[in-house]
């Protein structure tokens, strides 16, 4: 069957005699793994349209259980985040990140959309681009369902200035029940649980409401940020199962 699609390139991997796999975030169905022979390297339109960070519209050949590429379109072409090495390692950890949270053959438009919107707001940002990198990670967790709770404690529902976050517990729990929840805890097992005395209710609602555009030029104080990054990745290793990426070699969140 013949179909097409928009898409943005996340990875591209050589396979045996010069053909190559393309994963690709589409608008109509996910991630997906696209078998081609054309190189980036080719003189025709499609060639320009496989390169990571593209974001183009694919015709493919779709089989019961396989993806080919028969042709591309740049719609929008990204790759002058290569030659902006902060940019360039930005982009890599949230397409790395996405790669990772998205599972293959599941429609996800408004996650298409959102990443759409990062790449158009990185390319104009000149720096300090970690905020953006957040407000992404903040937006996906909204997206995908698994935001924590931020108005009431999750052990006893009191609603109110709940003063700590627990991860393992699903957000923001009061004085009391914090105290409870460590002295209850197995000493050998890290607590995850973290003061919010840093604003981090308010700063999560505000990335969770906000487009994506309204963090072009925005940017969190550093000590704020350190503490959000702890707490936003602490989240995503329990409730997402994302580890370490490899693109943190460049991009250390």
């Amino acid at each position: 069957m013949i179909t097409d699609t928009e898409a943005i390139v996340l990875r591209q991997v050589k396979t045996l005699n010069g053909r190559r796999m393309l994963l690709l975030f589409s608008r109509k169905f996910g991630k997906i793994s696209v078998g081609t022979s054309l190189t980036e390297g080719g003189k025709n339109k499609s060639a320009l349209a496989v390169r990571p960070f593209t974001y183009g519209r694919y015709e493919l050949f779709k089989s019961r259980d396989s993806y080919s590429l028969n042709s591309g379109q740049v719609i929008k072409s990204f790759y002058s985040l290569g030659e902006d090495l902060d940019k360039y390692a930005a982009a890599s950890y949230v397409l790395e990140l996405t790669e990772k949270l998205m599972a293959e053959d599941l429609p996800q438009p408004k996650m298409f959309a959102l990443l759409c919107d990062f790449l158009e707001c990185l390319e104009r940002r000149a720096v300090k681009h970690d905020t953006l990198v957040m407000a992404y990670m903040v937006k996906t967790l909204d997206i995908m369902g698994t935001m924590p709770e931020l108005d009431s404690c999750c052990i006893c529902g009191l609603a109110g200035p709940e003063r700590f976050f627990s991860v393992s517990e699903g957000g923001m729990i009061c004085s009391r029940c914090a105290k409870k929840a460590i002295e209850d805890m197995d000493p050998t097992n890290e607590p995850l649980i973290y003061d919010t005395n840093f604003g981090i209710v308010n700063i999560l609602k505000y990335f969770r409401k906000e487009p994506m555009g309204a963090f072009e030029k925005i940017a969190l104080d550093d000590e704020i940020l350190r503490k959000l990054k702890t707490v936003v990745k602490s989240w995503m290793s329990y409730h997402l199962d994302v580890g370490k990426l490899k693109s943190e070699e460049f991009f250390i969140l």
